[in-house]
């Protein structure tokens, strides 16, 4: 098991696959809609979006944006305490659930340094 100074120092990148659009510091995490029953009813001339839009919150936005391949867990937390200050509290417990649902459940971002 990882100490709590390993688990801080993780730099995280967001997945060079993923399409997102930013705007005014809120971020839509576009996911393609390409299964082939899509791509069927497609055909069949039924209007299915090409994508599904994922707006995030603003703090969940803040958060995704320092996301950058630099920023360890542990200078986005002091970011993020910076910016809302008792409003992000506990801090590092819904960071790290945050970031990990990014990572292992939704596949968005990865670890650089695991």
């Amino acid at each position: 098991m990882k100490t709590n100074r390993e688990i801080l120092s993780l730099i995280y990148a967001v997945s060079p696959t993923l399409e997102y659009e930013s705007n005014d510091g809120t971020v839509t995490i576009l996911e393609r809609q390409d299964h082939k029953i899509q791509q069927l009813f497609r055909r069949l001339k039924v209007r299915i979006p090409q994508y599904k839009k994922i707006e995030l919150d603003h703090y969940a936005s803040f958060v995704f944006l320092h996301i950058d391949g630099k920023n360890t867990v542990e200078k986005i937390g002091e970011l993020l305490d910076e910016r809302y200050g008792g409003d992000a509290h506990p801090l590092y417990e819904r960071l790290l659930l945050f970031m990990n649902y990014l990572d292992v459940t939704a596949g968005y971002i990865r670890k650089l340094n695991a």
